[in-house]
């Protein structure tokens, strides 16, 4: 079954759309990158398989084809992690879920968990110019996300939490930005009390 999942590179200083395409087929259990990965997205074969396993769900034992659309832009980074996961676990049919309308970028630990990435403000920009409106992130990665209006950014701590997001199991809250002097919410010290300004 082939599934597909959206994500995003960084060319420069812009976004560009990622289409990652996941094939399973028979044949000898293998995984295959393909789409001018570098060292980096091809080391995501090992990391999304621990995590898929440390998720507490079976790799498939099939031959897994991964395509990253278009393949004349070099992909770098390991941001595909996540959607790679999530594309695998789709095509092999262990989930279900519509991932059209959304952009997925991450990188996963061995254990599940959904890591820092670069560029994810540049990335969310790109998304709202091509018309996408839902994107799910690294949690640390979230508020910058946000900053671009007209998107609903969803904080994601860990592959775990993605599944049953998109599964239906348990939601997501999307993220909600705050403001405040300081950008933590507290007044910081050398603010100015007004009830000190006489006359």
């Amino acid at each position: 079954m082939l599934a597909k999942v959206t994500s995003c590179a960084v060319v420069g200083l812009e976004g560009v759309l990622i289409s990652v395409e996941v094939d399973i087929a028979r044949g000898l259990p293998s995984m295959t990158i393909v789409g001018l990965p570098d060292t980096a997205v091809q080391e995501s074969r090992e990391r999304v398989r621990a995590a898929i396993k440390n998720s507490g769900l079976p790799f498939p034992s099939a031959r897994v084809t991964v395509n990253l659309a278009p393949a004349d832009i070099r992909k770098a980074g390991p941001a595909y992690d996540l959607p790679i996961a999530i594309g695998i676990l789709l095509a092999n049919e262990q989930i279900f879920g519509d991932v059209e309308p959304a952009i997925i970028m991450g990188e996963l630990s061995l254990d599940g968990g959904v890591r820092h990435i670069s560029g994810a403000l540049p990335m969310a920009n790109q998304a709202k110019k091509e018309g996408f409106t839902t994107l799910f992130v690294p949690a640390e990665d979230a508020p910058q996300a946000a900053l671009i209006d007209g998107v609903t950014v969803y904080p994601v701590e860990s592959l775990l939490d993605l599944i049953d997001h998109l599964s239906g199991h348990k939601k997501l809250a999307p993220y909600e930005m705050t403001f405040s002097l300081n950008g933590n919410g507290a007044t910081p010290p050398y603010a100015t009390d007004l009830s000190e300004i006489k006359g």
